[in-house]
């Protein structure tokens, strides 16, 4: 009889012990249920808070949040790779087009004071802090091709799993499916186009602790894959965890000055208040 056969672990019973004496167990990559964080703005309360996760390197989550909500994103080691969808969450078939926002802000370059747009020119999120400064709206996410080419292995389940699938994951979970994993953007690894038109990409490894700081404009699905960059130069699968905390707030004045910047960006949130306008 094999070793597993007379284990403990191969006894039902034993193996509902095993798992209930896990309770309260925490590490460093998972949901705090309820959530929890020491670190909150000044002003926010704990009774506020949506969502705290970290995200393992490879790993994936996906949250549903109510318009005015803020979520902040830090890139705890370095190394971290965000790659971003968002959807409407009333009707997940508006969802962000990087083309819209690339083109409406005519800016390719992510940061502070930027919007993620909808295919319907409606503001799905606004950056409103950001102290990383590289960030990616042109390369989209790898896929099990691209890493099985550069690191022999991109299969979901194994070794190196690829973006793509992982945003697929986060996806499934709110019903969506694999035709909906639309193109995403990517927090922390950046890109540079050169005078030429090559693609610099520019990954780190970075100072830990940078953030971002989203805040939702409309209720909306986030799915985050945390992969390497697609263009990352290094060798080895290279990411580190990436934490996540959610909150409540008040959603956007009419004075807000990221609302008011651009003559775009103030139609793409006009655009929200007509939608929301019932």
């Amino acid at each position: 009889m094999s070793d597993t056969a007379t284990s403990p672990l191969a006894n039902p019973l034993a193996a509902r012990d095993h798992a209930r004496a896990m309770a309260g167990t925490k590490v460093e990559a998972m949901p705090m249920l309820p959530p929890e964080a020491d670190d909150l703005p000044e002003g926010v309360s704990a009774d506020d808070l949506l969502w705290e996760e970290t995200v393992a390197a490879g790993g994936y989550s996906s949250r549903k949040l109510p318009r005015g909500s803020r979520l902040r994103l830090i890139d705890l080691a370095g190394d971290a790779c965000a790659s971003l969808l968002i959807y409407n969450a009333e009707m997940p078939t508006e969802r962000l087009n990087v083309a819209d926002t690339v083109k409406v802000q005519w800016n390719a370059y992510l940061g502070e004071g930027k919007l993620l747009l909808s295919d319907m020119g409606r503001v799905l999120m606004s950056i409103t802090d950001d102290s990383a400064g590289t960030h990616d709206a042109f390369c989209g996410t790898s896929n099990a091709a691209t890493n099985a080419a550069k690191y022999g292995e991109g299969r979901n389940s194994g070794a190196y799993p690829n973006g793509r699938d992982r945003l697929l994951l986060g996806s499934s979970k709110h019903g969506l499916l694999r035709r909906d994993v639309h193109p995403c953007v990517n927090l922390f690894k950046g890109t540079k186009i050169e005078p030429d038109g090559t693609i610099t990409p520019q990954v780190g490894p970075f100072a830990g602790g940078r953030q971002v700081v989203l805040r939702a404009e409309m209720d909306v699905i986030v799915v985050i894959a945390n992969c390497p960059h697609v263009l990352d130069p290094r060798d080895s699968w290279s990411v580190t965890p990436l934490r996540l905390t959610a909150w409540r707030g008040a959603t956007t004045p009419a004075g807000d000055p990221i609302r008011l910047a651009t003559p775009e960006g103030l139609r793409a949130f006009e655009n929200v208040e007509d939608y929301y306008r019932r």
